[in-house]
């Protein structure tokens, strides 16, 4: 964990000295520096002081680098496609065990070409177009706005019932990693 080189992000990004963290702290500025450089490793006590001087939470600076913010731009979102049919699948967001996609189904096109079923938790919202919904016994029919979740133990499917293009905001959670 570099917890001295988030340290001295944050400083620097907030325009705080190491002076001024140590005249608040009581910490030596030749610990400070050993700190940010990553040749040392402090105490929680030590760490709750200067996350209090930096104005963040302790756990904000406990976290893994895996853990933190992650941002995916528009334009650089990772594109996939599923099996041979052409609905394309934007990666949105992934931690642990969540994973959000943004899905484009073409018109007349199924999620899948027959029912699925896989293990984790799924809340869908439909942005734009018309679709039917499989799962289990039921089938129904929704619209732009219109959102529904299941857990995807049972066999389902969505399929563009539009003339257009649908897209499927699609938030799936699931207890094991996804990395």
């Amino acid at each position: 964990m570099e917890i001295g080189s988030m340290i001295r992000a944050i400083r620097k990004r907030k325009n705080i000295t190491i002076a001024q963290i140590c005249e608040q702290t009581g910490l030596s500025q030749g610990f400070m520096s050993q700190l940010e450089n990553n040749k040392t490793s402090p105490s929680l006590a030590t760490l709750e002081s200067i996350a209090a001087v930096l104005n963040v939470s302790l756990a904000h600076l406990l976290l893994s680098r895996e853990e933190r913010i992650n941002i995916v731009k528009k334009d650089e979102r990772p594109l996939t496609s599923i099996g041979q049919q052409p609905m394309k699948v934007y990666e949105l967001g992934i931690t642990r065990n969540m994973r959000v996609t943004l899905v484009e189904l073409p018109a007349g096109y199924s999620s899948s070409d027959k029912m699925i079923a896989h293990e984790g938790e799924e809340i869908h919202t439909v942005v734009e177009g018309r679709v039917r919904v499989e799962y289990g016994a039921e089938v129904t029919e929704l619209d732009a706005g219109d959102s529904f979740s299941w857990n995807a133990v049972v066999p389902h499917r969505v399929t563009n019932i539009g003339e257009q293009s649908a897209t499927i905001l699609i938030a799936v959670y699931r207890e094991r990693e996804w990395m």
